[in-house]
């Protein structure tokens, strides 16, 4: 048992958000050892830096498996993650050691819709392409067919995994004069009706989609979903996005796509790894679009992210409800 009045150890991976950290801070019934750096922790350091911890704030970056669990130790109660994401989280271990998890839905939820619909639009109208060519001298004369792109107006979108990001991605598109709203998943959603989405068949979705946007899970029913086959049935006019993870997505078979002019063009906020490297084949295509993990990246959300990551830890330290738990 945890001696009365004595704080309770709390190991935080990075320096996170100053919202959080002055929640933990006025609660008084935690001492917070932190990463103080933007930067990953290092495996040997978090192995380190977790012994003996009652809570552990960690981030999508941080694999938190047997080993992580078994260097705690015992007086392990609670994980809280800034993440909408888990899949860095071994769920089994964690359920067998009967360790509570908090995790950030819903409050990134704007954030992300708007960052796919901007990322979309850039790939889709070659905003990087056009923003290099006015830098390096390409912008001459105007040119009938110069940098055209392709337009939402009277398109297909194909949205699959129509959740809580994917419907509000849908609501923002809709505006734009989409002509009809596709989506795909485990079942058909009632709030579908909000965006006059069909519920399709992956197939049907990824032949008839004028744009492809991926919002669902990574769960092992979706690793690797896109792959060969699932680009070959894609219009060669047919954009791609995708904001969900990276693992999503088979890499290699969307290079040959994109170079092979299977596809007309890839927009991705996540890849595999993370950072991609320098060097990796789509960074040299033109028609590929890639971000670094910026979905949820506005000052106001990651607040918001920091301050509920630091309640759902307070509450499970505590015994008590926390705002947003995961449910093992």
């Amino acid at each position: 048992m945890q001696a009365v009045g004595k704080p309770m150890k709390i190991y935080s991976t990075r320096r996170i958000p100053p919202e959080g950290m002055e929640i933990l801070s006025a609660a008084g019934v935690c001492e917070v050892s932190l990463w103080d750096s933007d930067e990953p922790v290092p495996r040997s350091d978090l192995l380190r830096g977790v012994q003996g911890a009652h809570g552990l704030l960690c981030l999508l970056s941080d694999k938190v498996d047997a080993e992580v669990l078994d260097a705690a130790g015992p007086n392990l109660k609670v994980i809280s993650t800034l993440s909408v994401g888990f899949d860095h989280l071994a769920i089994d271990e964690i359920k067998k050691r009967g360790i509570r998890v908090g995790y950030t839905p819903d409050v990134l939820t704007d954030a992300t819709a708007e960052l796919t619909v901007a990322l979309l639009l850039a790939t889709a109208r070659r905003l990087p392409e056009g923003v290099d060519e006015v830098k390096n001298g390409g912008w001459s004369s105007w040119k009938p067919l110069w940098l055209c792109g392709y337009g939402l107006s009277g398109s297909t979108v194909g949205v699959i995994g129509l959740g809580r990001i994917g419907l509000a991605i849908a609501k923002r598109l809709v505006p734009f004069g989409v002509k009809k709203l596709l989506y795909s998943g485990r079942s058909s959603k009632s709030y579908a009706a909000e965006v006059n989405g069909e519920f399709v068949p992956l197939d049907t979705l990824v032949s008839e989609s004028d744009f492809i946007v991926v919002s669902c899970s990574l769960t092992p029913e979706t690793q690797g979903l896109c792959d060969k086959a699932f680009f070959s049935k894609m219009k060669n006019t047919a954009v791609f996005i995708n904001t969900s993870r990276g693992a999503v997505v088979n890499q290699e078979d969307l290079y040959e796509a994109l170079s092979g002019g299977h596809i007309a063009a890839a927009g991705l906020d996540v890849t595999t790894p993370e950072p991609l490297p320098t060097n990796h084949p789509l960074l040299t295509l033109k028609n590929c679009v890639v971000l670094p993990h910026i979905g949820s990246a506005t000052y106001s959300t990651r607040g918001v992210m920091s301050a509920l990551a630091a309640r759902n830890l307070l509450a499970g330290l505590q015994g008590a409800d926390m705002p947003s738990e995961l449910r093992l």
